[in-house]
């Protein structure tokens, strides 16, 4: 199959390549619940040396910088108290972790998650972790320009290979909130 976007030799449908996926991203598609079906969300395999972004689009597609999100651990904390969220944002944009996270988590502190605790909350590969397959006690905070895209690629649990997902599938997750200005330039 053709990708939607980008320069990549073959796409598979996601319920179709379930072995290829990290446990949580493979039991979320496999349980997918929402208006896109579970056969849109689509995955390529990509080189883990192109994982990050910059060189990632000189390989794939200069293209996707416009299409392509990235979903970051941020760690709110008030009163002694500390939870985890994800944040998904185009990936020329960085997240308002001060501003609107801070506020939508209702923090008096919110930050990056230590890489280890990323990784070891969502059973993920550092620069790999996707929204799909959070654990669903999290929110999911998508900034609305994500959810405007017909296809967004995203990362698929691990270094090795991605997913496409359509844009508005982002506002379908668990605990998903679609906010303005969640990316900002």
């Amino acid at each position: 199959m053709r990708a939607p976007i980008g320069d990549f030799d073959h796409a598979t449908p996601a319920p179709d390549c379930l072995d290829e996926l990290v446990g949580p991203v493979a039991d979320a598609v496999r349980h997918w619940r929402g208006s896109v079906p579970a056969d849109q969300i689509l995955y390529v395999e990509t080189d883990p040396e192109w994982a990050d972004t910059s060189v990632f689009v000189q390989h794939y597609g200069q293209e996707l910088l416009d299409q392509s999100a990235n979903c970051v651990v941020v760690a709110g904390k008030r009163g002694g108290e500390s939870s985890l969220a994800a944040c998904v944002v185009l990936s020329a944009a960085r997240v308002d972790v001060n501003g609107v996270v801070r506020r939508q988590l209702g923090a008096r502190k919110a930050s990056f998650a230590p890489m280890d605790t990323a990784t070891g909350e969502t059973g993920m590969e550092y620069g790999g972790i996707t929204p799909v397959g959070l654990p669903q006690a999290w929110p999911v905070l998508v900034d609305a320009a994500v959810v405007d895209l017909p296809y967004v690629l995203v990362g698929s649990g691990r270094r090795r290979g991605k997913l496409l997902v359509p844009g508005k599938a982002f506002a379908e997750l668990p605990n998903a909130v679609v906010l303005e200005g969640l990316g900002i330039a």
